[in-house]
């Protein structure tokens, strides 16, 4: 693997940032610097930190940007979780994004179990 662009899990980090942007868009303008922000802000905080630990030197700190991944992803969740709750989003869309995000939990938590064990 030569790139982080090469990793399944950062590919699919991207798709579900872009998912959140194409939602978001229908967001009532009151949202902009709310829940829209929000959601945009922590759903590109799982590719960027994926990206930013591969970038890394070690592996120890390649598996805490992962972490941070994971954090961030759990953020988004609660975000796709309150705006069905308050309105903003169908139970249907909110459904197939959390699905997604289940994904690449798995894919997080299973790449820093396979690097723990290398270390």
């Amino acid at each position: 693997m030569n790139s982080y662009r090469d990793l399944i899990v950062w590919k699919a980090a991207v798709e579900l940032a872009v998912n959140c942007y194409s939602v978001t868009k229908a967001f009532p303008s009151s949202e902009i610097y709310g829940m829209t922000s929000q959601m945009r802000r922590s759903s590109v905080s799982i590719a960027a930190n994926i990206a930013e630990g591969h970038g890394r030197e070690s592996t120890g700190s390649f598996i805490q940007f992962l972490r941070m991944a994971q954090g961030s992803l759990k953020e988004l969740e609660t975000h796709l979780i309150l705006s069905e709750k308050v309105g903003l989003m169908v139970e249907a869309e909110v459904v197939r994004l959390l699905s997604k995000a289940d994904e690449i939990g798995k894919m997080l938590r299973s790449m820093i179990r396979s690097l723990q064990q290398k270390s």
